[in-house]
């Protein structure tokens, strides 16, 4: 059976009451006020908040092929209160009290998502059950019960993060091999295919135009360019994530990296007795080569892990189902929860997110040229999306706040190497964390070689 060139290939998305078929635009306005390229988290939640503080604004979003095409309709469903690099943060203590400000923000982000999807009555199937990180090996409960007691010295309570001894975190997730699990509230697990397509309805409904099928080729301060024309503005905002190198003039921005998930077939009661997950707690267990999921609300496991790159950046349109990366997930899959052995796959899919060479989000916009941008948020792009949306809204707006002081503000990060030093470095990236997670199932005791040299690479 085809697939259509606008479906994405994912659950989410096969799992919508609809999937119309987007239409190009026969034109584009000459000029707006703002123009946004990318009809995913970001710029979807940049144009809320712009369009609620500035009704008088007119702007548009332009979507290459369909609204939520890209990560935001593909991803692991976590609306997760933590973003990479903050834990960098608090591990230092001349930035600890920064960390635990983007903390905060993060925290309360989750809320605000749900905040929204309430007041917007866009049902996301948002459940904030919280996350669940399972320690899998032995030798990692001492670090993790470590990291809980460091969270409570900076201020935090029991109400925000706690260690689950075996006998309850088995009650929890009761997955093979489970010594015990850090546990945090702050999550929420969502169908990210709903939300997108939700919260473009609404963005609509304040009057701001979403114009598929035209994908924005370059840009320049005041125009950006498409393929159906160009259109003046003043303000131009990039929200392409792992589609930037897209763009003619942003080559090596971001490293366009894959993630890749499967979903079984609704699981019986039973079996959901037998695996836990009561709250939709979303769950992962700390390896290197990450692995993530959730249960879903019509009852399935959608579980993920890390994929790959590819030599040039390479952005495939959809992973199809047979990809041997999916053969990986899956298999971890059904060794973490056993008693799946026998469950049917019925949905394997995968996508690209976009990395920057921080390896941590950032926020950026110049009053002078009008141009900004938003991104790079390896993998946690649910809540990190509206809390970089809110930000630059503000910025676009002149205002000052304490999300306009968060470290992720003005974080210009270096360009990418060039090939082959970029897929090189990639795939020693993948091929130390694998090390590093394979040395240390065998062995119950931390990799100082690989894990180091992962840790060198990742940062």
């Amino acid at each position: 059976m085809s697939i259509a060139t606008h479906d994405n290939g994912s659950f989410w998305f096969d799992s919508l009451e609809s999937l119309p078929e987007p239409e190009t635009p026969s034109s584009l306005p000459k000029a707006i006020d703002v123009a946004i390229i990318g009809a995913g988290f970001t710029g979807l939640w940049t144009a809320y908040y712009l369009k609620q503080r500035r009704p008088d604004l007119s702007i548009a979003i332009f979507e290459a092929v369909t609204v939520g095409f890209g990560a935001s309709g593909r991803n692991g469903g976590w609306c997760m209160g933590l973003a990479m690099g903050i834990e960098a943060l608090l591990a230092k203590p001349e930035t600890r009290q920064t960390g635990i400000q983007v903390l905060h923000a993060m925290h309360d982000t989750v809320d605000e998502v749900g905040r929204v999807c309430q007041a917007e009555n866009i049902d996301c199937h948002y459940q904030k059950g919280g996350t669940l990180t399972v320690a899998t090996l032995p030798f990692r409960v001492q670090p993790m019960q470590e990291r809980v007691e460091r969270f409570h010295d900076m201020g935090f309570s029991e109400d925000d993060y706690r260690w689950l001894p075996a006998s309850e975190a088995k009650n929890r997730i009761n997955c093979v091999p489970n010594y015990g699990a850090s546990y945090t509230p702050h999550c929420a697990a969502i169908h990210p295919a709903r939300l997108v397509k939700g919260l473009a309805e609404r963005v609509r409904g304040l009057g701001v135009a979403i114009h598929e099928m035209t994908p924005v080729s370059r840009f320049e301060p005041g125009r950006i360019h498409t393929d159906v024309g160009s259109v003046d503005a003043s303000i131009v905002l990039r929200a392409t994530e792992g589609y930037t190198e897209s763009l003619r003039n942003q080559s090596r921005q971001v490293l366009p990296l894959y993630s890749m998930m499967v979903a079984t077939e609704p699981l019986a009661q039973e079996m959901w007795e037998d695996i836990g997950l009561h709250q939709r707690e979303t769950f992962g267990d700390g390896r290197r080569v990450v692995i993530y999921g959730q249960r879903t609300l019509d009852n399935r496991l959608a579980f993920g892990g890390r994929g790959s790159y590819y030599f040039g950046s390479k952005r495939k349109a959809r992973v199809m189902p047979v990809d041997p990366m999916l053969d990986v997930v899956e298999q971890n899959l059904r060794d973490f929860f056993p008693m799946l052995h026998d469950t049917e796959i019925t949905h394997r899919w995968g996508g690209l997110m976009g990395v920057t060479r921080s390896w941590r989000p950032s926020v950026l916009f110049d009053r002078h040229t009008g141009l900004g941008s938003a991104g790079g948020y390896v993998g946690e792009g649910v809540a990190a999306s509206n809390l970089a949306g809110r930000v630059l809204c503000e910025l676009v707006n002149e205002e000052t706040s304490d999300l306009t002081r968060l470290p992720w503000v003005g974080d210009r990060t270096e360009r990418w190497q060039p090939e082959p030093m970029r897929w090189a470095g990639a795939k020693a990236i993948r091929f130390f964390g694998d090390r590093a997670d394979r040395r240390e199932r065998r062995s119950n005791a931390p990799s100082r070689l690989w894990g180091g040299l992962f840790d060198r690479l990742v940062g």
